[in-house]
């Protein structure tokens, strides 16, 4: 793996910190490619293996159990050792077990459902690592536009897993997908080793302006952390507001995520294809809103408007606005309806990137990594349970119990958000 600071001394011919930001954008797109493949490939594969629903949902689950094991821990290892270590470290490894899944599935479901949870240990660091990355390289003025563009870099990826799968499973058939897209990482890892740095007192391409620009803004720079002080960040409640509401939202996101093909081939009746084509469209709407949210949400605070506002318009906006969308499915049994209501939904759940997923750096820039690590494990928890269930729900009932599920979560998290969340700092310097 790469050292700290990248070879050589030349200076950037742009601004360096959105090089950072680009790598991780890349990084967080094949994230998503690797992630959703199996949710087209999961079609032929129950077909080939004689799976049912339980099944099905205990497949696409697992790969949350290894993204849990590593939630906490990879924010603590990137506030120790240094963002480009941890994520670096984690594309390699996702990117080995993608391209190991076909001989795991054919070894039998145990085998499978051990890559599939290695795989989540690699994808368990993106988070915490990316955010304590942003955390040193980003100004506060550039924080939500810079979170909003590496997420959606998965949002990307989602849609170009979704797109290309497809007709790479008909033409080559599935296991096709795992070996193209995690052959990918070895080229993302080999430019991310010789072009990035943990911060920007290390790197030896920034120039002095640049970083001089980036320290006046951004949190003070602070020794790498030896001992987390869990009591006294388990005890405020707006860490809590964040873990709650991030269990909430990922209950939602997830089953769109795992089984929105699986909706279109079950309930509308599209076939392999069709379902992969039209799960693109939503994924499209969220990587081109994510980046709206995120201008608006910059402009608010460059505007002199609260940050404790912004924070919750936004973040109410991504509960509420989906929440809507999925209330209307048990109503239409259209195609054209049914994705303008699945655009909806993913489209203004992207909002939530300027609230919850930027206020780990607003309440604690020195514990980014670990506060994100520690939402982040509620929110995979959610993925665990909430995808297993939608496949016993749905082995049982109908699809509408699904989405009521899942609004019921969202007016939580719109409740808890809005009741206990700030946008203002809560831990301080030395605490």
């Amino acid at each position: 793996m790469a050292s700290d600071a990248a070879p050589g001394a030349a200076r950037a011919p742009w601004r360096r910190r959105w090089t950072v930001v680009t790598l991780c954008f890349l990084a967080f797109l094949l994230c998503n490619m690797d992630r959703v493949n199996l949710s087209v490939a999961i079609l032929p594969m129950a077909q080939e293996f004689g799976w049912d629903s339980t099944t099905v949902g205990l497949v696409q689950s697992s790969f949350f159990w290894g993204y849990l094991l590593t939630q906490i821990a990879g924010g603590v290892w990137a506030d120790r050792v240094g963002g480009k270590l941890v994520l670096g470290f984690g594309v390699v490894w996702w990117s080995l077990a993608t391209c190991l899944t076909p001989m795991a599935a054919k070894m039998g479901l145990p085998a499978l459902l051990l890559a599939r949870a290695a795989m989540g240990v690699g994808e368990g660091v993106a988070m915490p690592s990316m955010n304590n990355l942003l955390s040193k390289w980003m100004p506060k003025k550039e924080r939500s536009r810079s979170l909003s563009l590496v997420y959606s870099g998965m949002y990307t990826g989602s849609v170009l897993g979704l797109a290309f799968s497809p007709s790479m499973i008909k033409q080559f058939s599935w296991p096709s997908v795992f070996y193209v897209f995690g052959s990918f990482g070895a080229v993302w890892i080999y430019f991310w080793s010789r072009l990035a740095s943990s911060n920007p007192a290390v790197d030896p391409y920034i120039s002095a302006e640049e970083r001089q620009y980036i320290l006046k803004d951004a949190d003070k720079p602070r020794d790498k952390i030896t001992n987390v002080p869990w009591k006294t960040i388990l005890l405020k409640k707006e860490v809590w507001a964040i873990i709650i509401s991030h269990f909430c939202h990922n209950w939602g996101t997830f089953i769109l995520l795992t089984w929105m093909p699986s909706y279109y081939n079950q309930v509308l009746g599209l076939d392999l294809m069709r379902s992969g084509i039209f799960s693109v469209l939503p994924w499209i709407t969220m990587a081109v809103m994510v980046n709206v949210g995120g201008w608006i949400a910059d402009t608010l605070v460059n505007k002199g408007v609260s940050v404790t506002i912004v924070r919750k318009t936004m973040q109410t906006i991504g509960f509420m606005g989906p929440a809507l969308c999925l209330a209307q499915l048990s109503h239409i049994t259209t195609v054209p309806g049914a994705v303008l209501c699945m655009m909806g939904a993913q489209g203004m759940d992207a909002f939530s990137q300027s609230g919850l997923y930027s206020n780990h750096q607003d309440i604690g820039p020195q514990y980014a990594g670990i506060l994100l690590g520690l939402s982040n494990t509620a929110g995979v928890l959610a993925g665990v349970i909430g995808t297993a269930v939608t496949g016993m729900i749905l082995s049982r009932g109908t699809w509408d119990a699904v989405w009521r599920v899942a609004i019921l979560f969202y007016c939580i998290g719109t409740l808890v958000w809005n009741i206990f969340s700030t946008g203002e700092r809560v831990f301080l310097e030395g605490e």
